[in-house]
């Protein structure tokens, strides 16, 4: 990844904030309630998807034409009671954030609604740190479009192409690349390995360490 830049963004759920086990234990509910197993296949179907695509993908998984408004409106009631006050930071989360603010602005990019977004954040001690937060709800079109991540640059005065994005799902990282950022990705889904230029299992991986060390601001 280039050493000189001029913004850094993060993804929140399950990047910065543990949040995707809480959205399993809804998306499993809501599969069961439909008579339905939840597992590996239907968790990649839905990570890194906005709501209403994530309710489109859900009707079409479980037969139900024209239902995706309902089925996202139900995940999301159902997710809004797994978040609570007590989750954490992702390992590595705070310090790599920390590190990157003292030298380049830095903001949040989440396809997820923006209460949850600073609930997540908030909870995990992480809201302060970011001057910016643009969520789904900010934009004409959520992740895999570039819509988010141009507007998180826009806000730092930030050049896409000469910042960086970090991302844990392949819908994000797609959004990340459609924006002409460069890519660093810690997957949240074992095995995979989505479009980037710098990919490791944790925020806390000593060469993104060694990274953050050496970070410089980019010239306007």
């Amino acid at each position: 990844m280039p050493e000189t830049v001029q913004a850094v963004v993060f993804d929140c759920d399950g990047l910065l904030v543990e949040t995707e086990s809480r959205w399993t234990i809804a998306e499993t509910a809501l599969f069961r309630s439909y008579g339905r197993p939840f597992g590996p296949e239907e968790k990649a179907l839905l990570i890194g998807r906005a709501l209403p695509e994530a309710g489109e993908a859900i009707a079409a998984h479980l037969g139900r034409p024209g239902a995706g408004p309902e089925l996202a409106a139900e995940l999301l009631s159902t997710v809004r009671q797994e978040f609570t006050a007590d989750m954490e930071p992702m390992p590595g989360a705070r310090e790599l954030v920390s590190a990157c603010r003292a030298v380049v602005p830095v903001a949040v990019a989440s396809n997820s609604p923006r209460e949850l977004v600073e609930l997540a954040l908030k909870s995990a001690g992480l809201a302060d740190l970011f001057e910016h937060t643009v969520t789904v709800e900010d934009v004409a079109a959520g992740k895999p479009a570039p819509d988010l991540y141009l507007a998180a640059c826009a806000a730092l005065g930030a050049d896409p192409a000469r910042s960086v994005a970090f991302e844990d799902s392949a819908t994000g990282a797609a959004a990340a690349r459609a924006a002409g950022m460069h890519v660093a990705v810690v997957p949240s889904l074992p095995g995979t390995a989505p479009d980037h230029d710098w990919l490791g299992d944790s925020l806390a991986a000593p060469e993104v360490r060694v990274w953050a060390r050496t970070l410089r601001r980019a010239a306007a």
